[in-house]
């Protein structure tokens, strides 16, 4: 189950994001901003 929220971030960040959105890399923001996610919380050994 996926919950919808709410964030901020600088327009640079959001361009850039939206830059992998149109290449096809990411489905949407809302992908980017979750494999950045896990990405990190990986490497932080909290996810599998």
């Amino acid at each position: 189950m996926k919950t919808k929220i709410s964030i901020t971030v600088d327009q640079i960040t959001l361009e850039k994001i939206l830059i992998h959105v149109d290449k096809g890399r990411f489905r949407n923001t809302s992908h980017a901003f979750e494999f950045a996610v896990r990405k990190v919380l990986q490497e932080a050994g909290e996810l599998k």
